[in-house]
């Protein structure tokens, strides 16, 4: 089963502890293990590591 991916800008379904999946424009995103703790309804914030659009998914 694939996980829900969200990319920044879009809304936070739930609240939870997520973490970047993969960067946006298709770069590397090896080095960006921050966790982020996001509320329901948030945004979801640019990769923290390397400040470009990133895909997250729940931790």
């Amino acid at each position: 089963m694939a996980q829900d991916r969200y990319k920044t800008g879009e809304k936070a379904p739930e609240s939870g502890t997520y973490k970047v999946d993969t960067l946006v424009s298709g770069g590397n995103a090896s080095q960006d293990n921050t966790e982020i703790e996001i509320n329901e309804g948030d945004q979801f914030p640019p990769s923290p590591g390397e400040n470009e659009a990133a895909h997250w998914v729940k931790a």
